[in-house]
This record gives C-alpha cells, structure tokens and sequence, in this order.
C-alpha cells in the first residue's frame, strides 16, 4: 500500500530562495498529479487483498445498476427529445408546442415525485431489489403503451405513469451500491453508475434520429424488460438483510423526516443541491431551440441534439466529480466545484450570441459537464441517513429535484411573460443556484462516514 502513497513535498523539491517552487504551485501540481494517479488506480488497480479493492466497483450488482440507470436515463430524456415531433403528430403548432409541451412534462414529473415515495418506503420496508425490479417493469410497459398512444390526454396519462416508474431506478441503484462498497470505493461505484447511466440519452438521441417517435417509445421499452431478466441473479444488501431480522425497527417511515428539526434541514438541504442541474436540463436544454432562436444562432437548432451533447458532457462530469472527490476525499469540495463551473456555463450559454449550431452545442457539452456532479449528489444524500430511512432519502430526493422542474418552469413561465425569455430564464437560474450553495455549505461531510446505523426515531 506504500507505493500508492503520494509525497506532497516530493512533488516540488527544495531549492535555494528565489528558486523554489511556491506553496500554490506545489499544491497545484500535487491536485494534478492526483487526479491522474486516481484516474489510473481506478482503471488499472493494483494487486489489493483488501475488501477496499476498487476491484470491487466492477462487481455484478454495480453493473446491473449502472445499466438499470442507462435505460432509466433513456426513457427519462426520451419525450424532450420526441417532444416536437409527437406533439406535431397531434396537429399542435406554435406556442401550444412549448404550453403542452411543459403540461406533458409536468404530468411525468409530478408521476416521479408520487413514485419517489411510494418507491423509497418500499425500499426501506421490503428491499433495494423489489423496487429496481417494479419500477422497471412499470416505466417499460409505459413506454411501450405510450408508443402506441392516439390522443394527447392519453399521452399525459401514460406519462405520468411511466413517471412513477421511473422514479424508483437511480435511489435503489445508488443505495445498493453505497450499502455493499467499502467506505474508500463507495464514490467509485456511485460515479459509474451515474456515467454509465446517463450515456442513454445519447442512445435515445440516436434512436430518435434514425426512427420515428412511436418506435423510440417502444425500443425504451423493450430494453427495460430484457434488462429485468439480468436482475434475477442480484443479491439484496446485507445492511438491509441485517435490518430486516430486527422487527421492532420503523423502516421507511417519511413522516420521520420532518418530525425532527435536523433531519428536515439535513433532507431539504441534500435536495436544494441538485436544484442547479435540473434547472439546465429542465429549461436550458429542453427549450434550446427557443433560445437558440433568441440567440438569433445561424441554423437550425434541434432538442435532441442539444439533450444529446448535453449528456454526453454529463457522462464526463460524472467521472470528474467523482474523481475529484476520491482525491479531495471530500463529497461537499467537489460539489462547490461543480456549481462554480454551472456558474461560468450558464454564463457563457447567454453571452455567446449569433454563433452556428456547432458552438452552441459545444455550450450544451459544457453546460452538461458542469451539472456532471449528478451521482455525488445522490451519494451525498444516500451517506446523510441511517440504512433504515436510507432507501426512502436515495430514492425521494432525486426525484424531488426532478419534480422541481414543475415549479421551475411555472417560474420560467411566469417571469418569461414578465421580462421575458433570456431575462426570465436568468432569473430563475441565479435562485436554484444560491440555493444550492446555502445548502451546501450546511450539510455534513460524509466521505468517510460509516453507513451501518440506524435513524432512531418513534
């Protein structure tokens, strides 16, 4: 284990005054070089005995989340992508586009905020397994009906319903993977879950190019039921096993969240973190060809492009928050990081002005990157709680951030008629992301924390 042990003061050997390396410029080498030395200790391990090994990341309960999210992702992104073209099927134009278009999104996002918590008690009450096996089963046969949809209350339906599906993926996945990792790699499963995970948008964006809507619907689903068939060789985690023999302990109990002043704050503060992310996804990306033309960009912009670019800046964020909290060993440092780059992206995605279609995707890649912090984020909120309220907390706060998107669009709504479309988006972008630091800087660090307790509560 000594050859993995970096030297600080090797980095930058001492020399005569005025020679020297400076203090800053050798804690800035030193960051460097460990993010490179984790990045290789992550893909190439070294001979490692212990139950710590990151060998362990790759094991099959990893996996089989990972690619559970992967289809998660592709039908959650799937009606941004198809939302003009569907709704163009119905004989919608215009300005009714982008008003049915938030109804149908709202409608699967209020489905989400349902599944969130019926999906985290159940978690917490009959196991991480039977929620990533209903909830897929659930979202799959939804897609594949919402393929065959003929009117557009229908098609609101049946997105809310696939929404409550939906709903119960990244919390199961995130807490299984937190509960059977060591302490010291836990960061690693969670980041490749969510990087693996959100590369579905990029297959739906291709999807959706080469096929009609209808059929994307039903590829969605069809993927869903033959990953259902893999989940059968999983085992449960053994912090629930353990807490499932002890009968007198309330499990999954979400009223206990706000019974206590601290775990309230600790619950709302690990959602208003993710605030930011859905923020862009929700408004920046799923509307880029409104602003695109606002921006007055010489060509044609299209949703599903701009979703495309967006995640595949997601998929490279997710595995440089996740590295840069192994290397910082610190869940909260890469956060703040994180959100002062959503700060200069957000920036840069209004100032950048008649440019081509190109740029401004080149702008959607960095604005996914900078919201890449998406699996610390679950993670931070998994690690707040003891394993008995632990499913509940993974599988509602993601999912609460996601519903955010209702009252964040009725804002951007609201002052887009106000002030209007740049204005009102800027608006309601700089709350979420102060929200987001006040929060921040509240919680507890939770890098090192031992997740094998329990919440006492009545």
């Amino acid at each position: 284990m000594a050859a993995r042990e970096w030297n600080r003061e090797s980095l930058c050997s001492q020399s005569s005054a005025g020679t020297g390396c400076s203090g800053y410029v050798r804690k800035k080498k030193f960051i460097i070089l460990s993010v490179v030395h984790q990045t290789v200790l992550f893909f190439f391990p070294m001979q490692d005995h212990s139950h710590a090994s990151v060998k362990a990341v790759f094991s099959l309960p990893v996996i089989v989340a990972a690619l559970g999210y992967f289809v998660d992702i592709y039908d959650l992104v799937l009606f941004s992508i198809v939302r003009v073209p569907s709704l163009k099927a119905f004989g919608l134009e215009g300005k009714a586009l982008i008003d049915y278009g938030v109804f149908l999104l709202n409608m699967q996002m209020i489905g989400m905020l349902v599944g969130g918590i019926l999906w985290g008690w159940l978690g917490d009450v009959k196991g991480r397994l039977k929620i990533m096996f209903g909830s897929i089963l659930i979202y799959s046969l939804a897609n594949i009906a919402n393929g065959m949809v003929t009117t557009l209350p229908a098609y609101a339906v049946l997105r809310f319903i696939a929404g409550i599906g939906l709903a119960g993926e990244l919390g199961a996945g995130i807490t299984l993977v937190s509960e059977i990792l060591h302490t010291k790699v836990r960061g690693y499963g969670t980041m490749l879950v969510a990087s693996i995970g959100v590369t579905g948008a990029i297959l739906a964006n291709a999807v959706a190019t080469h096929y009609d809507w209808r059929t994307a619907f039903f590829i969605g689903g069809a993927l869903g039921l033959v990953l259902l068939v893999a989940r059968f060789k999983v085992s449960e985690s053994g912090m629930f096993q353990t807490m499932e023999s002890k009968a007198a302990l309330s499990k999954g109990n979400l009223l206990a969240l706000f019974t206590s002043r601290d775990r309230f704050f600790r619950y709302l503060n690990s959602i208003l973190i993710g605030v930011p992310i859905w923020f862009v996804v929700g408004v920046l990306i799923t509307f880029s060809p409104e602003f695109a033309t606002a921006f007055g960009i010489k060509g044609a912009v299209s949703a599903g492009n701009a979703v495309m670019f967006c995640y595949l800046g997601l998929v490279f964020g997710d595995l440089s928050s996740g590295l840069l909290s192994q290397v910082l060993k610190s869940r909260k440092k890469a956060v703040f990081v994180f959100l002062l780059l959503i700060i200069g992206s957000v920036a840069v995605y209004f100032l950048q002005g008649q440019t081509t279609p190109t740029v401004f995707y080149v702008v959607c890649a960095a604005l996914g990157f900078s919201g890449g912090y998406w699996a610390i984020f679950v993670t931070v909120a998994a690690e707040q709680f003891g394993t008995n309220l632990r499913a509940t907390v993974a599988t509602t706060v993601p999912n609460f951030v996601r519903g955010m998107v209702v009252p964040i669009t009725m804002l951007f709504q609201f002052t887009r008629g106000r002030f209007g479309l740049e204005t009102g988006a800027i608006i309601v972008g700089a709350i979420c992301i102060v929200l987001a630091f006040v929060s921040l800087f509240a919680l507890e660090e939770t890098f090192h924390k031992d997740l094998d307790y329990f919440e006492e509560f009545m």
